[in-house]
């Protein structure tokens, strides 16, 4: 039997009464009608029977019972119609929410896929940079290299016996480092005017060349010589008794860093210079090796 039904003969029965009904069972049975009708109207969104309850109430109202009776009926139907009311627009504002919500739902899921795909994106930049990172600092090295090895690649230098006046070196009893103090070009600072020394900055391939000048004596002969480290490597020589001599010389030399190369006034030899410049030792780096 649906709710229509016993609601109907709920009526029926209580209209049938001749004497004092028994308003108590009737409340209970119209009470237990409602908590249904409110069961049911959760789940409908029609009227249908809140209609049909307001008819059996009607009809209820046409038959000869207590106005105790008909009044229950009435407020008992008057609350069932509220909570029809009440209940309907209540579900079509869940409707509404639960459309919304699951549009939510959909767009959290939609973000969700965003954030994972940024996360992943994210990552993977993060790998580049450091990928980018690494290779720059790589690459700064490598520019640091080559700026130090251009920079030391920078090496050039030419000096001159003379200082001031005229000067002759010379003659001594043992070989003696010449000291070119004044100072043309020296590119890189490998050459030091105050020992006369050039010191090879990198390894690589060098060229120098020295030029002597020395006055007619018959017994001192004009001689220089150019050495690597201990080793004579190549000497400019001239011996005449008058006029001047002007002898020269030079050479390529492979050099290690750390090498050393300068010249060497032979023993009872000489030389000559003065404003004119005629002495004179130069080196420079022909490229690194």
């Amino acid at each position: 039997m649906d709710t229509a039904q016993r609601t109907e003969a709920a009526a029926t029965a209580s209209a049938q009464q001749t004497c004092q009904p028994d308003i108590h069972t009737v409340l209970r049975e119209m009470t237990a009608i409602v908590v249904e009708q409110r069961v049911e109207l959760k789940y409908t969104k029609t009227q249908e029977p809140v209609r049909r309850t307001e008819a059996v109430a009607t009809a209820s109202t046409q038959q000869t019972c207590q106005p105790d009776i008909q009044t229950v009926l009435r407020e008992m139907t008057a609350v069932v119609v509220e909570q029809g009311v009440e209940l309907g627009y209540t579900k079509t504002q869940m409707e509404a929410m639960e459309t919304r919500l699951k549009a939510s739902e959909s767009k959290a899921e939609t973000l969700d896929i965003r954030l994972k795909a940024s996360e992943s994106l994210v990552e993977q930049l993060q790998h580049q940079s450091k990928s980018q990172t690494e290779n720059l600092s790589l690459a700064l090295s490598q520019v640091e290299d080559l700026t130090k090895e251009k920079e030391n690649s920078r090496v050039s230098f030419s000096a001159l016996l003379w200082e001031s006046g005229s000067t002759t070196t010379g003659p001594h009893s043992v070989a003696t480092t010449l000291v070119f103090r004044r100072i043309i070009t020296n590119v890189g600072n490998a050459y030091s005017p105050t020992t006369g020394i050039f010191t090879a900055p990198i390894r690589g391939v060098y060229h120098f060349v020295f030029f002597a000048h020395g006055q007619g004596d018959t017994s001192s002969a004009t001689v220089v010589a150019l050495y690597k480290n201990e080793d004579h490597i190549a000497t400019a020589w001239s011996h005449q008794p008058t006029y001047s001599v002007n002898p020269s010389n030079g050479a390529s030399l492979l050099l290690e860093v750390g090498d050393v190369v300068y010249m060497k006034l032979w023993a009872n030899a000489r030389v000559f210079d003065n404003e004119n410049r005629h002495t004179s030792f130069s080196g420079h780096l022909l490229f690194p090796m």
